[in-house]
């Protein structure tokens, strides 16, 4: 329920939401337990992934001049790319990806080769 004080009160207009009766915020809220991922995964490496995956889209966004949600479904998926021998395989890769793209793409695979080197592979852990 809200409750607006008068204008004579204050200059502004002021809304107060109260919990009715009977009701709490934190039932309603569920318990979340504290994820351990940062334990299993270098927090550092998570990090610098989240970055490639979000300079990624950025760079899928322009070269398909739309949004986020309008890009052709491909999966541009790291894990892949490290695992292959050398830059000529992942560059192929990429394009082969990209084959739908009518923007040069050629920038946007060596920038990507450039950011990768040097990575690690994201494996599952394993459980103890």
């Amino acid at each position: 329920m809200a409750a607006v004080t008068s204008p004579e009160a204050s200059q502004q207009a002021r809304v107060y939401f109260q919990t009715p009766p009977g009701s709490t915020e934190e039932a309603e809220t569920p318990v979340r337990k504290q994820g351990r991922v940062t334990v299993k995964y270098d927090r550092k490496e998570l990090r610098k992934r989240l970055n490639l995956e979000e300079w990624i889209i950025d760079q899928l966004t322009d070269l398909y001049d739309c949004e986020e949600e309008a890009i052709p479904e491909l999966e541009i998926d790291v894990d892949e790319l490290l695992d292959m021998e050398n830059d000529v395989d992942r560059a192929a890769r990429v394009k082969e990806l990209l084959v739908d793209c009518y923007k040069p793409t050629e920038e946007f695979v060596a920038e990507l080769l450039n950011r990768i080197r040097g990575m690690q592979k994201l494996s599952t852990p394993q459980k103890k």
